[in-house]
């Protein structure tokens, strides 16, 4: 694969509080809106990016807290790193139960043992900066897979992430009480917020209520796509002759339930990726303009299950920056 140059969006956030009309947004549930300035957001994508080193100096630069839920972790720099911190911060740490070899241990560590995947990769650094995508911190996650990691320097976000985390903290997976902000408005657009299972009825809803909406294209990069209804709402979108493009990681195309073939029969736009390792993504672009985002992939258990999180964001640079990515993937895949 060819190198990719490094991409980085700062994004000067000024969010106000006002009677927005909600049918802009995927979303069919109404929800308090809140105010906040001066939110920086960062996106980077790996391999191209050096996500690993971008990750462990961010937490290196936390003063007061690290509290992070890892479905996976075995960066070693990292793990020195949060050993570190744990000296002059507060630092926690959940990982899944499945994937952990005891290569970091302490009071500050707690295993994730439940019937469910805890997916999560996320992290709340300070009370004020949300770390999340679909990047595990472990050498495949930043080295060799494809991976997004966007960075939302955010009050109320970090809270609705810092919740999630307690509930985790205190065993409490694929369970808990609803999201606090879910959406945020924003004078460059709406950010909406979900934690699966708890809140997924109504993020599923609002991802299936954009590709509905969708005027021109949908984009969708995952590395595990069983979702039957989205794969409804994309046929339908192709219907209607709407731009449809998919990439799916090559090793899950033939799973069970996998829309691959289905959508290939339909004559839509679908290819596997052509990374020798795996496409780990799990995003989808709106109209080259709404990005959602974050750690479950297209499936019932990403969405009912599993232990998850993601965003919606309706910010057309931000989503470009996504397109910038699909567009050298999906050139590099290939129709099987």
């Amino acid at each position: 694969m060819p190198g990719f140059v490094k991409v980085r969006l700062i994004l000067l956030f000024l969010l106000f509080i006002s009677g927005c009309n909600n049918t802009l947004t995927g979303n069919v549930v109404n929800s308090q809106e809140h105010s906040e300035s001066g939110i920086q957001t960062e996106i980077y994508f790996c391999p191209e990016d050096d996500c690993g080193k971008i990750v462990t100096n961010l937490i290196d630069d936390a003063k007061k807290s690290v509290h992070c839920a890892f479905y996976d972790l075995d960066l070693k720099d990292l793990i020195k790193t949060l050993g570190k911190k744990s000296h002059n911060a507060d630092v926690k740490i959940v990982i899944e139960d499945s994937n952990y070899e005891g290569n970091i241990k302490g009071p500050g560590i707690k295993i994730a043992k439940a019937s469910q995947y805890m997916h999560n990769k996320f992290c709340v650094l300070d009370n004020n900066k949300v770390l999340t995508g679909s990047m595990n911190p472990t050498n495949n996650g930043a080295n060799l897979n494809n991976n997004n990691l966007i960075i939302v320097n955010s009050g109320y976000l970090a809270e609705n992430y810092e919740d999630e985390f307690d509930e985790l903290w205190n065993g409490l997976y694929a369970s808990g009480d609803n999201v606090k902000y879910r959406e945020i408005n924003t004078n460059i657009g709406l950010i909406e917020n979900y934690f699966c299972p708890e809140d997924c009825q109504e993020g599923e809803n609002s991802m299936l209520n954009l590709v509905r909406k969708a005027n021109k294209s949908v984009k969708v990069a995952i590395f595990s796509f069983t979702h039957e209804d989205l794969g409804d709402e994309l046929v339908k979108a192709d219907i209607r002759g709407l731009d449809i493009s998919v990439l799916v990681e090559r090793r899950q195309r033939n799973v069970q339930k996998s829309q691959y073939t289905r959508l290939k029969d339909f004559d839509i736009g679908i290819k596997v990726d052509g990374n020798k390792y795996n496409m780990h993504h799990k995003f989808i672009i709106i109209d080259d303009k709404i990005v959602i985002t974050g750690s479950p992939n297209f499936s019932y258990s990403g969405y009912n299950r599993n232990d998850e999180n993601f965003l919606i964001i309706y910010n057309e640079n931000l989503a470009l920056e996504f397109v910038n990515e699909f567009d050298m993937l999906f050139g590099h895949g290939e129709i099987v």
